[in-house]
């Protein structure tokens, strides 16, 4: 037992003559210098079994230092990160007239469409002023005609862009997403910045001719989209995707999508139809919330 103490506080004369500790390497460069290819350092405090602030497995959480030096993932709320939305399927898998976008040519304007499968699940409240970020992976399907049908594909060859875009709505009323006011300006402040050199139509008449409503829109995408053989070519299982930001104040949110068919010629095969949420479509909201 003696022995043991003598080695144990020879170490520690050691450790504090330098005042350097080095862990897998063999030149501390710092107080403290882990090193090694793989080496990994874990602090029980800060994982999601034990904080609630930890986003999760697959995901990354920031870690910050407070006024202590003590490293946290919200301190007291002043700093950190909430996982907001994560959905794999946040649109209903349908092509109805509740998730069609008409085709309007070269008119400046989109279409809002597509339900949230769940609606109580899709909203969102923001405690304090944060920095939203928004990713999303959107699924459309293209047609000829209203009735959504694989003999209804597009045959003219025309070259098309479909366009999708997210905005944030305030929730009002519980049961309806599209009840409450579209957010226009960031910080939800009247007199402040329009989002991205808004106000945006988002909602178009079905001939394109009238803005019904405008609104702020973010992460803003699109893909061409053309077919010359109305047997083989595809019309469904497209994806688009987006990122963006937004500064928005303290409420509660819900995010919609809105999508436009833009083309040079719309006489050439008639009134093209586009269905937003066909498939699986992934919608990531994460607070970063500041003071």
């Amino acid at each position: 037992m003696k022995r043991l103490i003598y080695i144990f506080s020879a170490l520690f004369v050691a450790v504090n003559a330098t005042a350097q500790v080095g862990i897998n390497t063999t030149d501390p460069q710092q107080t403290l210098d882990v090193g090694g290819s793989s080496a990994t350092v874990r602090v029980d405090g800060l994982n999601s079994t034990n904080n609630p602030t930890n986003l999760g497995t697959g995901l990354t959480t920031r870690v910050y230092v407070d006024a202590n030096g003590d490293l946290v993932l919200d301190d007291d709320g002043k700093v950190g990160l909430q996982l907001l939305v994560d959905s794999e399927n946040y649109l209903e898998d349908a092509e109805t007239p509740d998730s069609r976008i008409n085709q309007v040519g070269t008119a400046f304007g989109y279409e809002t469409a597509g339900n949230p499968t769940d609606f109580a699940a899709s909203t969102f409240t923001l405690t304090k002023n944060a920095i939203v970020e928004i990713n999303y992976s959107v699924s459309w399907s293209i047609y000829k005609t209203r009735t959504p049908a694989a003999d209804n594909r597009i045959q003219d060859g025309e070259a098309r862009i479909i366009q999708t875009g997210v905005y944030f709505r305030r929730v009002t009323d519980p049961t309806d997403p599209y009840a409450g006011p579209a957010i226009t300006y960031e910080l939800d402040d009247p007199t402040g910045t329009p989002i991205n050199g808004g106000p945006w139509c988002i909602n178009m008449n079905s001939s394109g001719t009238t803005c019904l409503e405008t609104g702020g829109l973010l992460a803003l995408n699109g893909q061409f989209y053309t077919n010359s053989d109305q047997d083989d070519g595809a019309y469904r299982n497209f994806k688009n995707t987006g990122s963006d930001y937004v500064r928005l104040g303290p409420g509660t949110y819900v995010a919609l999508f809105v999508g436009r068919v833009y083309v040079g010629d719309v006489a050439s095969v008639g009134a093209i139809k586009a269905y937003l949420g066909s498939n699986n479509d992934e919608l990531q909201i994460i607070a970063h919330y500041y003071e």
